[in-house]
């Protein structure tokens, strides 16, 4: 263990950015994610090219159909370690 060496964040991730791929991990459509929230496809579409903010309440939507924490999607480069330290 004393070469073990803890990796680095090597790209920042936006709202926007975390929704696209939390979706696509899941083999959802854009359309197919408008179905399970009721949000409209070209809302969903803005969100993901961060046009428009995700916002709080529309978060704990895409969470639930994204099955994770809001969290995940709200702060997806926040890090706590960071945050202790400081």
């Amino acid at each position: 263990m004393k070469n073990y060496v803890k990796a680095k964040r090597q790209v920042e991730v936006s709202p926007g950015e975390s929704v696209r791929i939390l979706r696509e991990l899941q083999e959802l459509s854009q359309n197919d994610l408008s179905e399970l929230t009721s949000i409209p496809q070209s809302t969903i579409s803005a969100i993901e090219r961060d046009r428009i903010n995700l916002g709080v309440e529309r978060a704990k939507v895409l969470a639930r159909a994204l099955r994770c924490h809001p969290a995940v999607l709200v702060f997806p480069g926040w890090d706590i370690a960071a945050e202790v330290a400081a």
